[in-house]
């Protein structure tokens, strides 16, 4: 039985969809996801964590929940095609070799080719700090407080081969503050980004959607 977006079953407690987390950095909002999953009723755990930069917060903050950790540089060479080939070709082989079912970016502040999404297509979430389709890309913070806007948020979204494009799925407004930095505005929407995340990996590995109604 398949659930709605294309994984190949369904989540259970006793049975879990196994995921993948890719970060970048401190990895505050892994350690959100890994919280959640140690959750004995939780129908997902994290199967691997992958970061394309080493010694960054979020390794050790990975191994202390006892997760398998692999740090995969992009190559150095002049030719960034090839170098993105063999980068997200090392990714693909590990995902398979710990049979990933589910890719959950965090904060990992790579694009990915359209190959790579083609070939896990309907199996990578991002989780991005504004209310897309506003403000996508890597400073969406401070375009909001340029923008003089009063409402951000985070977007929970399916990944397709745009920048940010990709299919939404959950959103949580916040008030954005006349006083607001861009420092102050990243730290309160971080605080709704951990706990909406979790809640739909919730909600994509069983299917059930019913939690995302906020309303």
């Amino acid at each position: 039985m398949a659930n709605a977006i294309g994984l190949a079953r369904v989540g259970t407690p006793k049975d879990p969809i196994r995921c993948a987390i890719l970060i970048s950095g401190s990895g505050s909002g892994m350690q959100a996801m890994l919280n959640h999953q140690s959750d004995a009723n939780c129908s997902h755990y994290t199967a691997l964590v992958i970061s394309n930069k080493p010694d960054v917060g979020g390794i050790p903050l990975a191994q202390e929940f006892d997760v398998p950790v692999e740090v995969v540089e992009v190559p150095a060479t002049e030719d960034r095609v090839l170098a993105r080939h063999q980068h997200e070709a090392i990714i693909d082989k590990l995902l398979q070799q710990h049979e990933v079912e589910l890719v959950i970016l965090s904060g990992y502040m790579r694009l990915l080719s359209e190959q790579f999404i083609n070939n896990w297509l309907g199996q990578i979430v991002n989780i991005h700090p504004s209310l897309l389709p506003d403000f996508p890309g890597a400073h969406a913070h401070r375009d909001v407080i340029a923008a003089g806007v009063r409402k951000s948020g985070c977007t929970v979204h399916f990944v397709d081969a745009g920048m940010d494009t990709g299919e939404i799925i959950a959103q949580c407004e916040v008030e954005v503050l006349e006083e607001d930095t861009e420092s102050t505005l990243a730290n309160r929407i971080k605080s709704f980004e951990h706990i909406l995340y979790p809640l739909v990996i919730d909600a994509i590995v069983t299917g059930d959607y019913s939690s995302l109604n906020f309303d």
